[in-house]
């Protein structure tokens, strides 16, 4: 069976499934500024994070490109970049590869301008054209194959493994198997089964993308230890434990089932866009929402599949986030917060696949514009980008 659904088509080629005018601040002390000129102009969403100065060349580097694959997200339409005008990001390469996906952008800066007011008047005027100018675009109809899937799990409990992340990988199986693009990270949550991932792998777990799987595994590792910390001090979280899973181990092997059973045919870097992946790819990240998100929103997804058992509310600006919650308990009382129950599962009522066909429907109807819960009541504000050094 052939599936479509009506998208926005950029040009450089990508496809949206929202049309937002994205206010992009080039660092955090251009946040303020940004959410302000937001807030004044419909059809706008923008990135307030805590990045850009008196950081290491390297994160510097890493902010700019992660900002950069953000503007290119093919959910944005247009895109206003807001300096503050002495950070240690790359505003002119940020606006030049932005522009060249062939999106109107546009930048200022509040120091040149005489300020804060002056800034959000000139902005809120710009953001308003962009706005206007993309709202006539229309939707066309696009092969599923034109779909960037994200995948995440976030408040887990012993049903996340069991039930909402098997949905989530009934899902990825299927796109892949359609010839889409399916994005998963949270590399602290493969300790304990990177070794499964592994041999997933093109190639094989001796394989280069296999021993990748173990490079940022061990990096990750080694990154705690490097502050004479175990990572499983800090995970599981205090949730997941209260929840009933045990280890980072018993963690993980439920965390890696919203991946599916297909091959793993690479490995993206946190800033990395995804253009021109096909299949199952891997995205180092942490597990946390705030930078994975932004992660994932980064590789060009139109859209987010998120597992929960103890409930995780929040989404992201511009990638809509599906809530799949697999405890009903936890269901009952968020409801308003999910997007799909795959607790039935848990009580018998379905089986896997039967819920799975139904998160894929209701993935189609997402694609083609019906708004998921995070969206409905704008909880996408807590963001952040994911760097490895010290702030100085």
């Amino acid at each position: 069976m052939g599936y479509t659904f009506n998208g926005y088509r950029r040009p450089d080629g990508q496809v949206g499934i929202r049309n937002y005018v994205g206010i992009i601040p080039s660092v955090t002390c251009a946040s303020d500024v940004a959410s302000a000129i937001c807030r004044q102009v419909q059809g706008c969403v923008t990135f307030p994070h805590h990045q850009g100065c008196c950081q290491m060349p390297p994160d510097l580097e890493r902010v700019t490109d992660t900002l950069i694959s953000l503007g290119k997200s093919p959910n944005l339409g247009a895109v206003l970049i807001v300096s503050l005008g002495c950070e240690g990001t790359d505003v002119e390469r940020l606006y030049k590869e932005v522009s060249a996906t062939g999106k109107h952008v546009e930048i200022i800066r509040i120091q040149e301008l005489g300020g804060v007011s002056n800034a959000i008047q000139k902005g809120t005027d710009i953001a308003r054209n962009m706005a206007i100018e993309i709202s006539g675009l229309q939707r066309e109809e696009t092969d599923i194959s034109e779909v960037v899937m994200s995948i995440k799990c976030g408040a887990s409990d012993t049903t996340s493994g069991i039930a909402s992340n098997c949905v989530i990988g009934y899902v990825a199986d299927k796109l892949v198997d359609l010839g889409a693009t399916v994005i998963f990270g949270e590399t602290t949550e493969f300790i304990g089964g990177e070794h499964l991932l592994a041999r997933r792998a093109v190639g094989g777990e001796n394989g280069p993308v296999g021993r990748k799987i173990y490079q940022i595994v061990n990096e990750m590792e080694g990154r705690a230890k490097a502050i004479g910390c175990d990572m499983r001090k800090g995970q599981p979280t205090p949730g997941n434990i209260a929840g009933g899973l045990s280890s980072i181990e018993e963690k993980s092997l439920g965390a890696i089932m919203k991946s599916g059973s297909r091959l793993i045919q690479g490995v993206l870097e946190y800033p990395q866009h995804a253009a021109g992946c096909k299949g199952l790819w891997i995205k180092d990240t942490p597990g946390r929402e705030p930078e994975i998100l932004t992660g994932m929103a980064a590789t060009g997804a139109q859209f987010m599949m998120f597992s929960t058992g103890r409930g995780a509310p929040q989404g992201f600006p511009c990638m809509p986030v599906i809530k799949i919650c697999g405890n009903p308990n936890t269901y009952e009382r968020m409801k308003n917060d999910m997007d799909l129950n795959a607790g039935v599962i848990i009580e018998g009522k379905n089986s896997i696949n039967e819920v799975g066909e139904a998160a894929f429907e209701k993935m189609l109807r997402v694609l083609n514009g019906e708004m998921t819960r995070n969206e409905a009541i704008q909880y996408f504000t807590s963001i952040d980008i994911h760097c490895l050094g010290p702030v100085i």
